[in-house]
């Protein structure tokens, strides 16, 4: 079964971004807005989650939170970004059991690498 990422994103920056550097890592991604898309979505057990902490149409510790207490689907990494000023909300992510949560710029250099660890590739 070929690896995936699923994002829940808005930003059309990092869409693009995250696009480009899943392709060079040979993993698919697929996007989507909403807490029932993520949720539904993640039923296909996607190598990984990516979700901006700062995404508008979704209530992002909720949905980690719900992500984590579904027994088929708390095994599934998650991998958050904020903003670097954010010290509070990345605390907030990691106890509601988000795996790892970096800063925008970090997760931007090292998305490829991030996506080549989860589909498995190094």
């Amino acid at each position: 079964m070929p690896k995936k990422v699923l994002a829940v994103i808005e930003d059309l920056f990092f869409t693009v971004k995250i696009n480009e550097s899943a392709k060079h890592a040979g993993i698919a991604v697929e996007f989507v807005k909403s807490e029932i898309d993520a949720i539904e979505r993640a039923k296909l057990q996607p190598s990984v989650i990516v979700i901006d902490l700062n995404c508008a149409s979704i209530d992002p510790l909720r949905l980690i939170g719900e992500l984590k207490s579904t027994p088929e689907l708390q095994g599934i990494n998650l991998v958050g970004f904020v903003s670097h000023v954010q010290g509070e909300l990345k605390q907030k992510a990691q106890e509601a059991g988000c795996n790892m949560v970096l800063a925008r710029s970090a997760f931007s250099q090292n998305m490829q690498q991030i996506f080549k660890r989860y589909a498995g590739s190094i």
